[in-house]
This record gives C-alpha cells, structure tokens and sequence, in this order.
C-alpha cells in the first residue's frame, strides 16, 4: 500500500515485522527446489520466473530496502547470511539474486529523495544489477543525458526492473571533464543479450549474467549521480539517503557491500559441497581395503572435518563483517568519523571469508571421488562456481591487501 503525507511518498511493506531470522528460514525452507532447479538455471543462462515470483513473495530483494519505500532495511549481516543461504541451495542463484538486490543499497544511499520516490514506486519492488565498468557514455543534453553503450557481466539482469550503467559523461549540474556517472535506466530501455548459460562460462552459469547493450536512451539528471562510492570524501550531514532515512546503513561506503556479497556465494557454496560430499560418504564404501563406509574412514574423517570448519569459519568471518560495518556506521553517528579504512577492513574479512569456504570446496571436490566429477554432479557445480568467482577481479586478494594497506598508511591507492 502506498501512503501519501504532506511533501513525502511512503510505501507499505508487503509484511510489516518479518524478522531477520524469519527471513534465513524462508530461503532455508526452499533449499530443495533450489538444487533441483540448479542444473536448468545453467542451462538457460538464469533462476526461473517461478523461483523469481518465490523470492519476490518471501521479501528477499527487500531485506536492504528502506522501510519508508517499502523494505526492511535488515543490515549487512542479515543479508549476507541470506545470501549464503540461497547459496546453500545454489550458488549461481545466491549470486543473482545477490547482484540483483544489493544496489538498492546504493540508490538508498547516493540518490536523491525525488530519485528514490520514483524508482520505488509504484509498490517497492526494485531489482537492478549495476555494472561498475563505465563501457559506455553519456552526452549531456536537455534535462540529463542520452546514454548509448554495452557492459558485459551484468549478474542477475534476468528479472531486473532496471539496470544501472556506468558511463562517461560531465557530472551533474557542470559541464566538466567526463566523470563515471551511474545512470539509472527502467527495463525496455535496455536489451539484454542472450550471451549466458549453457556452457558460455566454467561456472556461475546460472547467475543471469548477460551483456546489456543501451541503443540511445535518455536518463534523467535526477537518475543520474557521479559514481565515485569507493573513497568519496563524507559529507559533514551523511549522505543524501542519510538525510533521507536518517539510517547509518546508508552511509555509502561500499567496500565491505561490494566483496561480501561476492563472498557470500562462495561460502554458501562450501555449505552445499559438505552437504553432497556427506551424502557420498554416508552411502559409498572406500575404495581401498578394509572397505567400510566412508564416514567411518579416518582420511574422510579427517577431510570432511576440516572442511567444515573451514566453512563455519568462513560464515562466521563474513557475518563479522557485516556487524563491523554496522558498528562503523553508529560510530559515525556518534563521532563524525567514518573513514574509508573503517570500510576497507571489514572489506578483507569479507575476502579472507571467501578464502576460507573456497579452500573447503577445493578439498571437498578432490577428495570426493571421481564420480564427484561428472557432469551434472552437484559438487563438481560447486567447484566450477567457485573456480568462476576467483578468476572475478573481487577474489584478487593480495591487489586488495595492499591496498587496505596503504590506506592504513596514508599512502594514495585506487583501492
């Protein structure tokens, strides 16, 4: 339902007090439709419209979402532990819907309240990947600017109500220099290729990862904002979406949004290996004498185990993360300080997570047996998923370690 005051838009939520742990329930309760819908999510390059209208249903694109337009404004941890959940069931689904959902938190956070008001309407529902590489450009004219270009990679298109494109152009309101600007386009002003799924790709085939091209559209001046959300300088007040919704979840700083959401998969990933690799060792006799059991073997004892500490780990490490941006964003509030290295460390935790679960899936895949191999195994999907996400400029950890350390020194970076 949507609620009209004095000077402001409010949008019902479709429930008003689910809880976090009700939340983690919900894409728990569906783990089964999701590893047996898996292998045709690969094959058709993205989720299915049934399993979309689920996750529409159960609230998941919400979780991040202001409440004053509709979500549930849930923090980082939650949604990285749904985002492992999902995960648990499908990697490649856990992505898309990830990439799909979490830059609700930028617009949240960057865009204006005019802006917001009209990409939430009519009912909330808002899902839209954003692709950070500024393939594209944008020519000032009347109003805002005609768009024109193609990204590559833009996970989790497939059900997207629009699509954020990075393009060159002069930052709103100069005629400047060109500058990244993400530009907010609704779907029909974009094509999005059939170049995903169905074997394109090692792994992540599921993830809805197509290319968009953009022909000519016009986007308004108001869809439009510098993207500079890595180490802008903080406005004295916050953000815009601060101002907005006076929440410090939307502070902005997007180091530890950014690579916790693409660990979040990774470790949902290992949750889903030790589960097949369990049911390998639960039903299949080693292969050399004395044949028992797997899980009464010492070695498998011993592989399996590790793993799974490796995996709890990992969780634990990420959700951390989460909390620790959390905490980053309350001391602001009580201090004025929110650093970018106050962002960058939770953001190597949020590496250091995905370490951990794909050392678990790695271990797992090896030890699994050369059934564990074949195509249309649930656990080889696993180790191509993650095979996938380290070759993703994200999963570069050491670059990244550098950089967090020269932020700590004082030393210029890119980050």
């Amino acid at each position: 339902m949507t609620r009209t005051h004095p000077g402001r838009l409010v949008i019902e939520p479709p429930e008003p007090d689910p809880t976090p742990e009700a939340m983690i329930a919900r894409a728990a309760a569906m783990r089964g439709e999701l590893v047996a819908e898996a292998p045709a999510g690969e094959e058709r390059g993205g989720y299915s419209e049934r399993l979309h209208e689920r996750f529409t249903e159960a609230g998941f694109y919400r979780v991040l979402q202001p409440r004053r337009y509709g979500g549930y404004e849930f923090g980082l941890d939650t949604f990285f532990r749904l985002i492992t959940e999902i995960s648990h069931g499908d990697p490649a689904t856990g992505w898309s819907v990830c990439l799909a959902s979490d830059h609700v938190f930028h617009i949240a956070s960057f865009f204006s309240e005019r802006a917001q008001e009209e990409l939430f309407s009519p009912d909330g529902h808002f899902c839209s990947p954003h692709r950070a590489a500024p393939t594209g450009t944008a020519e000032r004219v009347r109003g805002g600017y005609r768009v024109r270009g193609t990204w590559d990679y833009c996970s989790g298109i497939t059900h997207a109500t629009h699509f954020i494109a990075t393009a060159m152009g002069p930052a709103p309101g100069t005629d400047g220099p060109p500058v990244p600007l993400a530009c907010v386009l609704p779907r029909g002003d974009y094509t999005v290729l059939d170049d995903w799924g169905g074997g394109a790709t090692l792994g992540l085939q599921g993830t809805g990862s197509n290319s968009v091209r953009v022909d000519d559209a016009f986007v308004p001046e108001h869809l439009a904002e510098h993207y500079d959300w890595k180490a802008f300088a903080m406005p004295p007040d916050g953000t815009p979406g601060y101002r907005l919704h006076r929440n410090p979840l939307y502070l902005g700083r997007s180091l530890t949004i950014y690579y916790g959401g693409l660990a979040a998969p990774v470790v949902g990933a290992a949750f889903a290996a030790l589960d097949e690799y369990e049911q390998i060792l639960r039903t299949r006799p080693t292969t050399v004498p004395p044949k028992v059991l797997r899980c009464e073997s010492p070695d498998h004892q011993r592989w399996f185990g590790e793993a799974q500490s490796l995996a709890d780990s990992a969780l634990a490490v990420l959700v951390a993360a989460g909390e620790r941006y959390t905490a980053a964003g309350r001391e602001w509030e009580r201090t004025g300080a929110f650093p970018v290295g106050a962002d960058v460390r939770p953001r190597g935790m949020a590496q250091q997570a995905a370490r951990l679960a794909a050392d678990a899936v790695d271990r797992l895949f090896t030890t699994g047996g050369t059934s564990a191999a074949k195509r249309g195994s649930r656990l080889q999907r696993c180790f191509r998923d993650v095979a996938m996400y380290r070759t993703h400029i994200g999963a570069q950890a050491d670059l990244h370690f550098a950089a967090n350390a020269r932020v700590h020194f004082g030393l210029p970076t890119p980050l």
